[in-house]
């Protein structure tokens, strides 16, 4: 698996719930710039729209070699699941007040481009803190943990 882009923030932000893997439709120099990691998804995130799912806010940078048939790097792409997962995740959405984001993008083996997706809660700003605070504790355990060694 070739790692495009990873959101390292989102585990920050959001408590996970379930993850999903979905087909991207991209073009020829999207592509190109994926292989080269030009791709930013920190501020990505799905939205629904004609009963398919789009994924907004990734930014795929325009390929450097590429001639007037560039693409917009900000252009909403269309993602790619089966009916039953798009409609399972569209009532989990509705009724329990859910976020889907983008975690990260990449090639599998067979050099398709996927992006996971991860169905989600924000955490609160307690949350946050207290997340903050036990990896502090934990690192502190460790260091004293080396010195006594």
């Amino acid at each position: 698996m070739d790692i495009a882009a990873k959101n390292k923030k989102a585990s920050f932000l959001y408590e996970f719930l379930e993850k999903f893997e979905a087909g991207i439709v991209l073009k020829g120099t999207e592509v190109k710039s994926l292989r080269n990691k030009k791709v930013n998804i920190n501020d990505g995130y799905v939205r629904f729209r004609d009963n398919e799912l789009y994924v907004t806010g990734v930014n795929i940078s325009p390929y450097e070699q590429g001639n007037r048939a560039n693409h917009d790097p900000a252009r909403d792409r269309k993602l790619l699941l089966h009916k039953r997962e798009i409609k399972r995740i569209f009532t989990k959405i509705q009724t329990k007040g859910l976020t889907l984001i983008p975690t990260m993008m990449y090639f599998n083996k067979r050099g398709i481009a996927k992006l996971e997706l991860r169905l989600c809660k924000g955490k609160s700003r307690a949350d946050k803190r207290d997340k903050l605070k036990k990896k502090t504790v934990e690192r502190d355990i460790r260091r004293e943990m080396l010195n006594r060694n």
